[in-house]
């Protein structure tokens, strides 16, 4: 009777430190990873810009689902500019940015961080020509003799990718404004970029001259990324988020989150 006592009160102890250090263990976790920052390419309406009330923060459509993403999985998520897009990448890449708020598949990229999935959004990449030089354009190839711009640290797809530095007279530059400027000034042939975005800025720069062959460069789809080099990367984590991504899917919450953006851009372009 008395060695049953004994066994009990060993277990008792046993069982109140094995749920002590869960618990420690927990609250480590948690506070190692009580906020994770976010950033991405901020020349990307609707889905990525500059706050005109508060320039360091991010809005637009991706900024409403990283807010869904944040209650979701029950960890902060600020959504910061942290520069431009290439700038972002850099960072990302040494871990000093936790997520990335939107990219396109490389192979290189991988190397630095891990893709979540599924994808949010599919995009299509346009060629932007000048109406007062028009050319015809079907596929690739067409642009050889061309001379072509676009954003520094761009991906259009792996294929293209490959395609354009072996095959492409096209010069980066550091900025979507800069890049439409250029060929409005006819210092360039042609742009390769995003049609919604470059739309949005087009207008706000107002530069009416261009226009977008219907026949995209390429079609790829936008992920959420996480720096290998990220404390908070944890399979964990990871697959919290991947199971919100499937959830916002199911429920089409992109479509929701386009049509705010769109209605936050024209209210701020007032």
């Amino acid at each position: 009777m008395k060695s049953a006592k004994v066994f009990k009160k060993i277990s008792a102890v046993c069982l109140l430190f094995i749920s002590t250090l869960s618990l420690s263990g927990m609250a480590g976790a948690s506070q190692h990873c009580a906020v994770m920052t976010a950033s991405g390419n901020a020349e990307y309406p609707p889905y990525l810009w500059r706050s005109p009330d508060n320039p360091q923060r991010l809005v637009g459509a991706i900024a409403y689902m990283i807010d869904d993403l944040s209650k979701e999985i029950g960890v902060k998520i600020d959504l910061l500019y942290k520069g431009p897009w290439g700038r972002v990448q850099t960072l990302v890449s040494k871990g000093r940015v936790d997520i990335t708020a939107g990219a396109f598949y490389t192979k290189p990229r991988e190397d630095y961080m891990d893709y979540l999935y599924p994808e949010f959004q599919g995009t299509a990449t346009s060629v932007w020509y000048n109406l007062n030089t028009p050319f015809e354009y079907d596929m690739w190839s067409d642009l050889k003799s061309l001379r072509g711009v676009t954003v520094i640290n761009n991906s259009f797809g792996q294929e293209f990718d490959e395609y354009s530095a072996n095959e492409l007279e096209i010069k980066q530059v550091a900025s979507l404004e800069q890049g439409l400027r250029m060929l409005s000034a006819s210092r360039v042939d042609y742009l390769i970029y995003e049609k919604n975005p470059g739309m949005a800025y087009a207008k706000q720069i107002d530069v009416p001259d261009l226009d977008t062959h219907e026949i995209p460069i390429t079609r790829q789809n936008l992920y959420l990324t996480v720096s290998k080099a990220s404390k908070c990367n944890t399979p964990e984590l990871k697959a919290d988020i991947e199971e919100a991504l499937v959830l916002f899917n199911t429920q089409n919450r992109m479509a929701s989150y386009l049509q705010q953006a769109h209605k936050l851009w024209a209210e701020q372009q007032k």
